[in-house]
């Protein structure tokens, strides 16, 4: 990484709204900045687009939408592998980039460039694959044809945490699909998504099949385009606040929609677990991108018998682990993505030592430039906290004991919440009927990492609708036609 100068990535991406393949400013000229996380101090500036910009985004998309419906499968495929190889070949510095502007460190960088990178193999291959239907009519005089077609234009909202693995996990499918698409990256992590779009022109995408807004206004530029009637579905990654207010935007206009929203992840240890891989998958569940994932560990329950000892060794991992800026080399602990987050944090720990949890490590901001909060472990954690109820969003593991099995699956699915739940036990019939019992879209079991570009993401109750990845992730980019054929 030495030879990749921090200033060159900055400097190498183009900082404008991406829009029927060009790059033009925001029509009044106006800009916002990008943070550091780790400093506080200004990356750069990029084009802060307007209502108007985003009319100007949904024309180019829409005017595409026809010529790239017809476009051969194949050759849909064929782009999204060269951009495969294309973010392959350039990881260190993509890694570099995301790093500036969402604080991770270098290592998870360059792990999410990768794993972003899959989803544009896995679609590339399930471009072809797209099938349809011949049957006999059940009273023999007709036959039935299914076919499979674009849903059209399609509005793509992307999250801060994985800046790069959201937006190729939804401009994966759709490229697939045959769907043109805008896509609107958070404001805190523009970069990353405007580095892509830059890589999806190299690898030959026509131009208006993706057109990029970055903007300091989702609302007021988002809610005109949900509401404009051209577009046709609306894929978001983002807190559950927002998806449900886009839900009632897009009632106006009946949008499809599919939505990955917050997360409440359970994560249960019963007494017969290997305590050590117990101990690897909650460092994996927990820390994984410092703690800022909707599929992070947000409760730890430890069946009693083993829960000193389960606390102690977490105890000693997390306070072991290096914080800095996550160009430092092992850094482990990065900053939160503004000081908004380190608020909500702090509020959420103090709000339980005050209900009577205790400190076994961290706790508290660090002194200092940056958004940075130690890795925290506590214990006694009472049902009545916030941290039983709200997605914590960092570096805090809270735990509580449980006697039974069926205490702990009560409190697991005692949540409005259901995306991803984890478990580890070896007896097998333990494993079968506890992971049948959680409600939750995904589960853990004995592993702390769920996320697989060939696998169905998605959650249930206020996680969201839809699924995104694996067979099943091209569907919500497609309308399933039946054609009636009489004899």
């Amino acid at each position: 990484m030495s030879s990749i100068s921090e200033a060159g990535v900055v400097t190498s991406v183009d900082k404008e709204l991406f829009i029927g393949g060009k790059w033009v400013p925001a029509a009044d000229g106006k800009t916002f900045p990008v943070l550091d996380p780790s400093t506080g101090e200004a990356l750069c500036e990029v084009a802060d687009a307007s209502p108007a910009d985003g009319v100007s985004a949904l024309d180019a998309a829409v005017a595409a939408q026809a010529d790239w419906a017809n476009v051969a499968p194949r050759e849909r495929g064929e782009i999204l592998r060269r951009a495969y190889e294309l973010l392959i070949k350039r990881a260190d510095e993509l890694a570099l980039l995301m790093t500036l502007e969402m604080g991770k460190p270098l290592a998870e960088s360059k792990g999410e460039i990768t794993y972003a990178a899959e989803f544009f193999r896995w679609f590339a291959e399930e471009a072809v694959r797209i099938d349809g239907g011949y049957a006999v009519a059940p009273n023999g005089t007709g036959r039935f044809l299914v076919t499979k077609q674009p849903v059209g234009p399609c509005l793509l909202i992307t999250p801060w945490n994985f800046p790069m693995a959201m937006g190729t996990r939804k401009i994966g499918p759709a490229v697939a699909a045959g769907c043109t698409m805008i896509i609107k990256p958070a404001a805190q992590t523009p970069l990353s998504m405007l580095a892509l779009a830059a890589i999806l022109a190299e690898a030959g995408l026509p131009e208006g099949v993706l057109n990029v807004l970055t903007t300091s206004d989702s609302g007021g530029v988002m809610e005109p385009l949900i509401r404009d009637g051209r577009a046709r579905k609306l894929s978001f990654t983002g807190s559950t606040g927002v998806g449900r207010k886009l839900l009632e935007q897009c009632a106006d206009k009946v949008l499809r929609t599919s939505m990955e929203l917050g997360g409440n992840a359970p994560f249960l240890v019963f007494e017969d677990a290997d305590l050590d891989a117990a101990i690897e998958g909650a460092m994996t569940a927990k820390m994984r991108n410092i703690g800022e994932a909707c599929t992070a560990a947000n409760r730890f329950y430890v069946q009693r018998g083993i829960v000193d000892e389960f606390s102690r060794r977490l105890t000693e991992r997390m306070e072991a682990l290096p914080m800095g800026r996550g160009t430092e080399e092992g850094v482990v602990v990065g900053p939160l993505i503004d000081e908004a987050a380190v608020e909500k944090v702090s509020g959420l720990v103090s709000d339980a030592t005050e209900r009577g949890a205790r400190v076994l490590t961290g706790g508290s901001t660090v002194d200092g430039p940056g958004n940075f909060y130690q890795a925290t472990v506590l214990t006694d954690v009472p049902k009545d906290a916030r941290l039983a109820s709200e997605e914590i969003f960092g570096p805090v593991a809270p735990i509580t004991p449980f006697d039974s099995e069926d205490e702990a699956i009560a409190a697991a699915n005692d949540t409005e919440f259901g995306l991803v739940s984890y478990v580890y036990t070896s007896d097998l019939k333990r494993a079968l009927r506890v992971s049948e019992r959680l409600e939750a879209g995904m589960i853990g079991l004995n592993q702390g990492l769920v996320s697989n570009p060939a696998a169905p993401f998605g959650g249930i109750k206020q996680s969201g609708l839809g699924r995104e990845g694996g067979s099943v992730g091209i569907d919500e980019f497609l309308e399933t036609k039946y054609i009636a054929v009489a004899l």
